[in-house]
């Protein structure tokens, strides 16, 4: 079997995922080729000794697409795959444009392109994914929810749901106490920690809104931000409170799920986050909004508000940092769930099963 993978974004969720791709289908004796920008993707990709091919695409359409096209058909043409498996919107514009359904072609939105924009470009992003679903062999979604929101988009074709997985033996339980001391947070201060990229539809700003009212219940409350973006520099400026710590990027997030009460996703839109996973995982609580693929993933382990319901998000912030016993509790049924529905194994088996399946079908 060759196999590659196509993907824009190099950091984070959707980069995460396809290096456990990668990884798995190499294991498993495929030929498995990834294609993307320079970046930490590539990097521990060829750690692992899987082929990297450059292409250096932007993340958002525009007059260098034609050049990204012709460097993708160039290196599709040279490396003739049995299938390819393209990742992200950017990436499922430029592969299906290019590949036009003349080879096998999975397409994995990992959260649509249009739920991230609004007016012509949101209206033109959902035109587009209707025209590309004519060029798609499979669409993979990571969520019941994902699926229901590309249908209702008029998005068609064969598609299946895979939810997104986590290594269970990377991201464990671990000793909060040590972990707070590995990264300097007060000991016994309750903390709340949000990862994730510092932009709108994260909704971070949702949870600097319902900070104040946290710290009135919690008065010794504390809350981290893990994570960078377009948007640090104005929420950062705009928030005077000394409980808040502002910590940037950092690759290695399980310190940080070790040192929380509770972990926060305030998401606008997810196709289906790995914050609540990895958290999960951890043995931590999480609270989010019911966001895509939130209620599928969280269960019981956690609270999972209305969208956009600040007043309720104070609530069962303070609550879970204020009851240690609550929040470790739901923690504990968070890692029993992950270790039953969310092993990374699982998910590359399931979509390795689908790829034989889509090739025996064209032999």
């Amino acid at each position: 079997m060759k196999v590659v993978h196509v993907s824009q974004p190099v950091a984070a969720g959707v980069a995460g995922v396809v290096l456990e791709l990668v990884e798995a289908q190499r294991d498993l004796g495929w030929s498995v080729t990834l294609v993307c920008p320079p970046g930490p993707l590539a990097e521990r990709a060829l750690g692992l000794g899987v082929e990297v091919r450059d292409w250096p695409a932007r993340r958002h359409p525009g007059v260098g697409t034609v050049v990204e096209a012709l460097r993708l058909r160039r290196i599709l043409r040279e490396l003739a795959p049995d299938v390819v498996h393209l990742h992200s919107s950017k990436a499922g514009l430029v592969g299906r444009v290019v590949l036009r359904g003349r080879r096998l072609t999975l397409f994995q939105p990992h959260m649509w392109s249009f739920q991230s924009a609004a007016g012509v470009v949101g209206r033109a992003s959902r035109a587009w994914e209707r025209l590309g679903a004519r060029w798609t062999h499979l669409l993979v979604c990571v969520s019941d929810d994902e699926l229901a929101v590309g249908r209702a988009a008029g998005v068609d074709g064969p598609a299946e749901v895979v939810c997104n997985g986590v290594d269970i033996d990377r991201f464990r339980p671990g000793d909060r106490v040590a972990a707070r001391w590995r990264l300097g947070l007060p000991e016994k201060a309750p903390t709340a920690v949000c990862v994730g990229r510092l932009a709108p539809f994260k909704g971070q700003d949702q949870l600097l809104a319902a900070w104040p009212e946290v710290r009135a219940k919690v008065p010794d409350a504390r809350l981290v931000l893990v994570g960078d973006g377009p948007m640090r520099e104005r929420w950062q400026a705009a928030c005077d409170d000394e409980s808040v710590r502002w910590w940037g990027h950092d690759d290695s997030v399980s310190d940080f799920y070790a040192a929380a009460d509770v972990v926060v996703l305030p998401s606008r839109a997810e196709g289906m986050a790995l914050v609540p996973l990895e958290a999960m995982a951890c043995g931590r609580s999480v609270v989010a909004f019911d966001v895509g693929g939130v209620r599928q993933s969280v269960g019981e382990a956690g609270a999972v508000l209305p969208v956009g319901d600040v007043g309720a998000l104070v609530e069962a912030v303070a609550l879970r940092l204020a009851d240690p016993a609550l929040a470790d509790r739901e923690g504990a049924h968070g890692r029993r769930r992950v270790e039953l529905l969310f092993d990374r194994r699982q998910v590359a088996d399931q979509i390795a099963m689908l790829v034989d399946k889509l090739v025996v079908g064209v032999r």
